[in-house]
């Protein structure tokens, strides 16, 4: 009886473990691929007017938006949703995004990673204007 329950013992911490290892590792690459993820400028003479809705999601950030566009320029970019961890403060490149009229602006100190998505997401976004 004892060396079965030291058994079952074994076997959860080991399923633990696993669990531990997988989770450490699907985290990891999620974060290289958003290390490695460029970010493409959009003709903006290309695009029509309307609103456009885009999304990118990389464990554990995931966003959705919906940019409008009206006279070829970039009116206004709504976060639709946003969960960031700790990145909330990346939420401001929206308004950086409208100024320069495009996707080639400094990433938000401390929430590169929220940064890098949302800025995927409107590129996503604008992509589809075309």
């Amino acid at each position: 009886m004892r060396r079965k329950a030291i058994t079952i013992i074994f076997v959860v911490i080991l399923g633990i473990l696993a669990a531990t290892y997988g989770a450490k590792v699907y985290i990891e690459n999620g974060l290289l691929q958003l290390k490695e993820m460029s970010i493409s400028e959009v003709d903006m003479l290309t695009l029509k007017n309307g609103t456009y809705a885009g999304s990118y999601r990389v464990f554990p950030i995931a966003v959705e938006v919906e940019v409008t566009v009206n006279n070829h320029r970039i009116t206004n970019i709504e976060l639709v949703k946003h969960s960031n961890g700790q990145g909330s403060k990346a939420e401001g490149i929206t308004n950086m995004v409208i100024e320069a009229q495009g996707l080639g602006v400094d990433m938000v100190s401390g929430a590169t990673y929220s940064s890098k998505v949302i800025l995927k997401a409107i590129e996503n976004a604008l992509s589809s204007a075309k």
